[in-house]
């Protein structure tokens, strides 16, 4: 949580909670992010992998007139300095790691020599977010999250997803993706006031999204193709674009806390990660039996020791149930059986089957404003008549109230910490009033002091080599994640449950 917000209404808060989930694919969140920074037009050339969500068309049969003016595919641009200045800040500024730098930028060129346009140069930035992304520009510019270092397990892998990457760069999507643009939008236009028909110019300007979001897939399937050749070619396993999604498919699940991935939109412009894994091992196969290229495990697990690992102490971190906020002065700890979800724009919390939600955020307030007023102003539903009680909790002002909705029942504060005011939403699925819950979460409200503040550091990964006779629950009763220490050990370095450790490899930890 990195900042202030105005409002949440309650189908958002309720959407948000719920939503603590990745989309599968890289670049899931880079449009939000970007957006956030003011990139937008970064955001249409970079090589990621946002969804585009939309509801069943009919195609419209459209005559175009033949003189109509017609779009034409302008020359390819990544941005300028401050638009990268602007990207990186939004990802949380660049990452310092001299050692991990060094090598994905060897990845880099070494793929790239391996190409059909060895003469292109690239400029690697490794950026300060949890994410697990990476995306390239047209220009040359490739990004690389901490958070993607911290999953991959050994070259390949992260050659794998470089090699996908540089592939839309090399086949020059972000171009035909704009040209395809250009041209939906000009039909519409053309049809809307060329041919005064403003319905069906609406109705072919949505068609337009199906069609880009189909053509975006398409693109991830081209690039995923001539990826796995690229990593052969240089020489690295091209098994290792599928031990790569397999490990990002269940970061995806763990995460959202159902151990099951989530079936995706049809018309997300990803396809779906069970999808590519089966195509990129197919084309793998076609490659040669695993084991032929080279994984350089060692080398990469040495150069990723050390580096951070989550959340930013800057915008709060998460520590099991409890979350602080140093910069916010503020920390809380959530009721047993929730699992927290630092984000953005709120902090969100679920219990496993979903039926408790909680949302945690800043909200701007003005000097005179009081709490019973912040909290009506940003709750849409009705309040419970004679449920509104002015309060102390920890010698901090509050304002609680309940609201009863069609299918939650939830429980709201205002609660102002030194000069900031913030908003706890608990909702319970169903007539159960989450009260005692909602109470104990309450409670646990505390002014984040200097020294805890000065104290706080992000946790970081520990590469350790196996002892003769250590197990996976061994290794990960060292972990310091909280809750589901042992799946967070397994899907971190790629390995299922029950498998046997060797003694002597090297394996990652997240420790403090």
């Amino acid at each position: 949580m990195d900042g202030l917000i105005r409002r949440n209404t309650i189908e958002a808060a309720l959407r948000a909670a719920g939503a603590l989930r990745a989309a599968g694919a890289l670049g899931a969140t880079m449009a939000r992010a970007a957006a956030r920074g003011g990139v937008a037009a970064l955001v249409l050339a970079a090589a990621s992998c946002a969804g585009d969500q939309t509801g069943t068309l009919t195609p419209v049969s459209v005559t175009v007139p033949p003189e109509a003016p017609r779009a034409t595919g302008g020359r390819e641009r990544g941005g300028t300095d401050a638009d990268h200045a602007k990207l990186v800040a939004s990802f949380g500024g660049e990452y310092r790691a001299p050692a991990a730098l060094r090598l994905v930028s060897e990845v880099t060129d070494r793929l790239v020599k391996a190409t059909e346009r060895p003469d292109e140069t690239y400029a690697v930035t490794l950026l300060d977010s949890p994410a697990i992304n990476a995306f390239a520009l047209p220009n040359g510019r490739l990004y690389v999250t901490r958070g993607l270092l911290a999953l991959a397990n050994d070259s390949s892998e992260l050659a794998a997803v470089l090699a996908h990457e540089i592939a839309h760069v090399t086949l020059r999507h972000a171009n035909a993706r704009t040209e395809m643009a250009l041209r939906s939008e000009l039909v519409s236009k053309v049809v809307a006031d060329v041919l005064k028909d403003p319905a069906t110019g609406a109705l072919l300007q949505d068609q337009s999204r199906f069609v880009l979001a189909k053509f975006s897939r398409a693109q991830e399937f081209e690039a995923d193709q001539t990826g796995v050749r690229t990593l052969s070619r240089a020489g690295y396993d091209p098994f290792g674009a599928a031990r790569f999604l397999t490990s990002l498919n269940r970061a995806t699940a763990l995460r959202a806390g159902s151990g099951i991935p989530t079936e995706p939109d049809l018309l997300a412009t990803h396809p779906s990660t069970p999808e590519r894994i089966t195509q990129v091992t197919q084309a793998a196969r076609r490659i040669g039996a695993p084991g032929l290229g080279a994984e350089e495990r060692n080398l990469y697990l040495a150069s990723i020791d050390g580096i951070a690992y989550g959340d930013n102490p800057g915008d709060g971190l998460v520590r099991g149930r409890r979350f602080v906020h140093p910069r916010l002065g503020v920390t809380f700890e959530a009721p047993d059986g929730f699992a927290l979800e630092n984000t953005a724009r709120a902090v969100l919390g679920t219990t496993p089957e979903g039926h408790r939600r909680l949302l945690f955020d800043a909200v701007e307030t003005h000097a005179s404003q009081g709490l019973e007023e912040v909290l009506r102003a940003t709750w849409t539903d009705a309040i419970e008549a004679g449920s509104v009680e002015n309060r102390m909790i920890n010698g901090f002002p509050a304002v609680t109230a309940a609201s009863k909705g069609k299918d939650w029942f939830f429980r709201l504060a205002a609660i102002r910490v030194g000069t900031n005011t913030f908003r706890m939403i608990m909702a319970a699925k169903g007539a159960t009033d989450p009260r005692d819950g909602f109470e104990r979460w309450l409670a646990s409200v505390a002014a984040v002091g200097p020294e805890e503040a000065r104290r706080l550091r992000p946790a970081r990964i520990q590469v350790v080599a196996a002892a003769a006779g250590d197990t996976a629950e061994a290794l990960a009763r060292r972990m310091a994640t909280g809750d589901r220490p042992l799946d967070y050990f397994l899907v971190i370095n790629g390995l299922e449950r029950g498998a046997a450790l060797r003694s002597g490899q090297s394996y990652k930890l997240i420790v403090e």
